[in-house]
């Protein structure tokens, strides 16, 4: 690398080393919103620098919505064991029973949207005042319209015309008794950006982001891995393909990508030539609509 290209990286480590302290300091009870992803490791891994030796002013939260690739799950506990950090889990089927809800179905049933039920919930339960999450400008349209703090009202939910400015690095958290912030620590990186971290501070990751074989069903010129919650039909042509994830959300809703990089290295040189945004690429349930991903926002999706 380039020690323009690592400079760069330190500047965003940085500022989100800042955003992170920035937390500590103004909310009382933050929480970081852990998927099990390569965004939320690589905040977790933001964390431990901004506070070691110390610990976490805040746990880990994963919502599980029951459709997790297992290799993600076997990461989670893993790294939660080793930093030694608490993780508060709760499930989306738990919310479906409590709540009466519908659950989707179809060909990929995803209980992605079901979600925001389940977190707004827990953000009630522990009282959150704070909800850290991994939102980059470059995943979708919607995220870019987001500030690094981002106000939700007392029904967790977002209106993107009331943004408050952040000048000069001046982050606002003062809220009123109910409402809520999601912080966005690493909101001004790529996800090139991510990758080239990864690689330089040599960060482990599920072995999913990895070339694998992997049955997949050719759906709609998307590479769905099989798993129980697909529901076949008759014309369906499952194959083995090489493979990698980009981005992983649930096994019913993320689509894995055609590859041989079986490295960070391999997975850059990638990256570097793609013409598609890994959302835009992967995720099946932004495609529902034009404004998918704002709509769930509104309504509280971090």
């Amino acid at each position: 690398m380039s020690k323009y290209h690592l400079d760069y990286l330190e500047q965003l480590e940085s500022e989100a080393i800042h955003i992170f302290r920035e937390v500590a300091g103004q909310f009382e009870r933050p929480a970081l919103l852990f998927s099990g992803g390569k965004d939320s490791i690589v905040l977790v891994h933001l964390a431990l620098k901004a506070f070691r030796p110390g610990k976490f002013p805040f746990p880990l939260v994963h919502i599980d919505t029951g459709h997790n690739f297992p290799e993600v799950l076997d990461y989670r506990d893993q790294l939660v064991q080793k930093i030694g950090e608490k993780l508060i889990v709760r499930k989306v089927e738990d919310t479906i029973k409590e709540k009466g809800l519908t659950e989707p179905k179809g060909k990929l049933p995803s209980r992605n949207a079901l979600q925001t039920f389940t977190l707004l919930d827990t953000v009630e339960e522990f009282e959150f005042d704070c909800c850290i999450g991994g939102g980059r400008r470059d995943e979708e349209k919607a995220r870019a319209k987001e500030r690094i703090f981002s106000v939700r009202d007392d029904f967790g939910q977002w209106d993107p015309k009331l943004q408050r400015p952040e000048l000069w690095n001046t982050y606002n958290g003062k809220i009123h008794k109910g409402e809520q912030v999601r912080v966005f620590p690493i909101s001004n990186w790529t996800e090139l950006d991510v990758w080239n971290y990864i690689l330089k501070e040599n960060i482990q990751l599920p072995s999913i982001y990895f070339a694998h074989d992997r049955e997949v069903l050719n759906f709609d010129s998307q590479f769905i891995a099989m798993n129980e919650f697909v529901n076949l039909e008759e014309n369906d042509v499952v194959t083995t393909e090489k493979v990698r994830y980009r981005t992983v959300g649930d096994m019913t809703c993320t689509a894995a990508v055609l590859s041989n990089a079986a490295n960070l290295e391999e997975v850059i040189a990638e990256i570097i030539t793609t013409k598609t945004s890994e959302r835009g690429e992967t995720r099946i349930d932004d495609r529902t609509s034009e404004a998918a991903m704002e709509d769930r926002k509104k309504a509280g999706y971090f």
